[in-house]
């Protein structure tokens, strides 16, 4: 019965039709009370009606509320669980899974940062000079671009394109199996219009192994497996088998970061390794709120079908004795933190030579 024949059946006691909207129990019961306790037991009765009618209608309208509320918030909260929602493996399995050495062992590199892989039993670590970046004759920059020193400690650069070298020492072997972790802070972009300096229109950072050099002189030594952090919160990875007509499609690009990368410390790990000595693993891992906390965000394998997508004359012309699927299976002397048209402030950069699974 809807709300408003209860009240209208309510405002009159002496209203016998009343008695076809009871049970058939309170009929027998009223026909035997006399009239005054007939009034009063119909009184009771409508009012424990109207109360649970009440209750019924104001808890249909709490659930329409919520279910409202719900659908609002469903997108914004899908979007906001990405981050965790597209882990494949977890750091911490990650850890796991990879065996431990005397010199590796340590959850924490010497900034506190958690390695993923531990470092190789007599692996090389680099981890750069926060007082003096360039004072350990191993990181340079290319062009020399100027580097001014926060008030936090970090350093700051303002460059349409950033290199940030890690070089090999002198009689050892070039990096290969790798993770290369890194602390940023995007403060502004750099405009490319009408700036010839902006090789692309990219506003990303780069974390890439396997190569040397990157010129036209040397085009051999421009390969790379490229980590790929974009400012709008996109990651993957590209592949480089020469420079710069070697380039590959993006793999596994994704948005896995939801809130902007301006004026906020975010960590980012590319990581790669051989395996049979036949694919390339690589993986790459965000530490969006700065905790420590790493997820991983990307996990791919290059086994041979990953195609340079320039044309064959433009591929071969560098002559470099690879075919368009070139697996990067080779070591490079240089590790790079690059980034394309942005300003930003960069701290606790490092390199390690991993123990691969």
């Amino acid at each position: 019965m809807k709300l408003s024949a209860i009240q209208k059946r309510c405002q009159s006691t002496n209203d016998s039709s009343y008695l076809y909207y009871g049970s058939q129990d309170l009929l027998r019961v009223m026909n035997i009370m006399p009239i005054t306790m007939r009034k009063n037991y119909i009184l009771a009765y409508c009012s424990i009606v109207l109360i649970l009618v009440i209750h019924t209608s104001a808890s249909k309208e709490l659930q329409i509320r919520n279910s409202s509320f719900s659908s609002d918030r469903t997108a914004e909260a899908n979007v906001k669980t990405r981050e965790i929602d597209f882990l494949r493996t977890t750091a911490e399995s990650s850890s796991t899974n990879a065996s431990t050495s005397s010199q590796g062992s340590a959850a924490n590199d010497i900034f506190g940062t958690k390695k993923i892989f531990p470092t190789r039993e007599g692996g090389r670590e680099w981890y750069i000079n926060m007082d003096d970046p360039r004072s350990d004759g191993i990181f340079f920059i290319t062009s020399d671009a100027n580097i001014t020193r926060q008030t936090d400690g970090s350093w700051r650069i303002n460059n349409s394109n950033v290199r940030l070298n890690v070089d090999t020492p002198p009689n050892t072997e070039p990096w290969k199996n790798v993770e290369i972790t890194g602390y940023a802070r995007v403060v502004d972009q750099v405009s490319i219009k009408g700036n010839p300096e902006a090789a692309t229109d990219d506003f990303d950072l780069n974390w890439l192994a396997r190569g040397g050099e990157h010129n036209t002189e040397n085009p051999c030594e421009g390969s790379a497996y490229t980590a790929i952090l974009d400012i709008n919160g996109t990651v993957g990875w590209k592949k480089e088998i020469w420079f710069p007509g070697g380039y590959t499609d993006e793999r596994q690009a994704d948005k896995v970061v939801t809130d902007p990368l301006l004026n906020r410390w975010i960590g980012f790990k590319a990581i790669m390794y051989n395996t049979n000595n036949t694919n390339v693993k690589m993986e790459s891992y965000i530490d969006n709120r700065n905790t420590n906390y790493w997820i991983q965000v990307t996990n791919l394998t290059d086994s041979g079908d990953w195609y340079a997508k320039s044309p064959d004359s433009e591929f071969n012309r560098a002559d470099c004795g690879r075919p368009k699927n070139y697996v990067i299976t080779n070591d490079g002397s240089i590790v790079t933190f690059r980034s394309d048209n942005i300003v930003w402030d960069f701290k606790n950069l490092s390199v390690r030579e991993i123990q691969a699974p």
